[in-house]
């Protein structure tokens, strides 16, 4: 059995997320020094704790190691059976981190939001309705994605065969 888990692979886009979110954590340093009351923070702890429903660690990690695995596959096919051991125990080296990085999304909301404003914020994901959301997030943003890939793709043909009718107006052929 190989160590990837087939619905983890699904969530990789979250991923993407992940790594878009650790870019602006890392530019935004100087944000984090600033104080925060510590009943602020684990208030929005327990919303990430909450709304973390796609697993974003877990799936960051895990596409590291796809990535890592694929890339020494390419140099190295016949070492496959080892560095699927060694990737799998390296993912569950990783598992104890899963904290710190949380910590730090939850130190984001804190900055942004009033301990009342948490509150309410938690409140609404402790509910049924926020719970729902919470596990229905994932699945509606890649049918959302999904939606604005074909708005997409049929905007950019109709905006270029437009800008091509607007030059040709002017005398311009393409």
């Amino acid at each position: 059995m190989t160590f990837v888990n087939r619905n983890w692979i699904r969530g990789a886009r979250v991923a993407a997320f992940a790594a878009v979110a650790a870019g602006a954590l890392a530019f935004s340093a100087p944000t984090f020094a600033q104080e925060v009351a510590p009943e602020q923070l684990a208030l929005a702890r327990k919303y990430v704790d909450l709304t973390d429903r796609a697993a974003v660690f877990e799936t960051t990690v895990v596409t590291v190691g796809i990535d890592s695995m694929a890339q020494l596959l390419t140099q190295n096919p016949e070492i496959e059976a080892q560095l699927d051991e060694v990737i799998g125990d390296v993912i569950k080296e990783y598992n104890g981190r899963k904290g710190d990085l949380l910590d730090q999304f939850a130190r984001v909301y804190a900055l942004r939001f009033t301990t009342d404003e948490l509150q309410q914020i938690v409140n609404f994901y402790d509910s049924a309705v926020g719970q729902k959301l919470a596990a229905a997030n994932s699945e509606v943003n890649m049918d959302l994605q999904r939606i604005l890939q074909v708005y997409e793709n049929n905007l950019r043909v109709e905006f270029f065969a437009k800008v091509r009718a607007g030059l040709r107006d002017k005398g311009i052929t393409l």
